[in-house]
């Protein structure tokens, strides 16, 4: 049986607990701090179980996982030493590094973004045409909202024939059960299991699909803590691989050290959201070949810094050059055919 439907008011008021801590014992210089990218959503629970079980205390790190505002905020408290380092969206980098913000982007999780529409099903969207005459709510701010021409581009959509709304963030998911608008501009991550804790089916179309391929969120380091402590970017960056990935292997077990932190959501939403996530993992690289995780190239790391030119705010006569942006010398990349094991 399907669990029992849970009130948009519910949803919308699930608190985050606590930070999460994996401790070591110790403190000082083996103690360091993450910011995610928004407050704890089920997408997350792959960070809390690598903290939760042990991988950085294999590290000798005591790792303390802390929720984000948005991801630009989360580069500003990488920048200015608030925390050791940071998940945040490749595009809101590259344009904070644009405008002097000196960090790397030091371990690509995500190698794919997880831009998306999201409607519900059975309410005719089922696919990119149906959007036609159709209201898209989004939050006025985003990179999603400045990059929405380019996806009407794609589809040879006029500017008019979609009608987009701003909404709050709080807002897209009750707004669009109610009936307010047909479909949120969204990270299908993030909007999809919200849609399914309330019991309801989604369609999502994803920008992938529409050739819109671009690398999602990273990890975020200061040049300067890259530049006085590198061997720790390099265990920070061992345990983070081995914890997320142990997660898209166990997710079950990385959705019960979710529950631990935070209230309000079941297993079956959780494993939902932490299998979409784990589907960013991989860029579409050579079929058959073994891919590195985390890696990031010339060409991927370009074609962000055309996007936030274009649509991010990147000033036009910015510098600004992979180089810049990147780097893999602080990661030693798992396999995608490894098994990994707790420790």
């Amino acid at each position: 049986m399907r669990r029992p439907t849970r009130t948009i008011a519910a949803l919308v008021g699930m608190a985050v607990l606590a930070t999460v801590s994996g401790c070591t014992g110790g403190g000082g210089k083996n103690s360091m701090t993450l910011m995610l990218d928004v407050g704890y959503l089920p997408k997350h629970a792959p960070f809390i179980a690598a903290a939760k079980r042990g991988f950085f205390k294999e590290e000798g790190l005591d790792l303390t996982v802390m929720p984000g505002s948005g991801s630009t905020n989360t580069v500003t408290s990488v920048v200015t030493g608030k925390v050791d380092a940071g998940w945040a969206d490749f595009g809101a980098t590259v344009t904070s590094q644009g405008r002097g913000a000196e960090v790397k982007q030091v371990n690509l999780l995500q190698a794919r973004s997880a831009y998306a529409v999201v409607a519900l099903a059975g309410t005719g969207i089922e696919d990119w045409s149906d959007l036609r005459g159709k209201t898209v709510a989004t939050e006025g701010g985003g990179a999603m909202t400045a990059m929405w021409p380019l996806a009407l581009r794609k589809l040879g959509f006029d500017k008019k024939d979609v009608d987009i709304v701003a909404a709050s963030s709080a807002s897209k998911i009750p707004g669009l059960l109610a009936g307010q608008w047909d479909a949120n501009l969204a990270l299908y991550v993030s909007d999809e299991p919200a849609v399914d804790a309330l019991d309801r089916e989604s369609v999502v179309l994803k920008w992938s699909d529409l050739g819109i391929d671009l690398y999602g969120n990273g990890i975020v380091m200061s040049d300067e803590k890259l530049k006085k402590d590198p061997e720790q970017a390099r265990k920070f960056n061992r345990a983070m691989q081995k914890g997320f990935l142990w997660s898209c292997q166990n997710p079950e077990k990385a959705a019960e050290d979710f529950q631990k932190e935070v209230s309000g959501y079941e297993t079956s939403t959780i494993t939902l959201a932490i299998d979409a996530q784990c589907g960013l993992n991989w860029s579409k690289g050579k079929s058959g070949t073994p891919k590195k995780y985390g890696v990031m190239d010339d060409t991927g790391v370009g074609e962000a810094i055309d996007i936030a030119r274009k649509y991010l705010g990147l000033p036009a006569g910015s510098k600004l050059s992979p180089a810049d942006v990147y780097s893999n010398s602080y990661i030693d990349p798992l396999r995608s055919d490894e098994k990994i094991q707790a420790p």
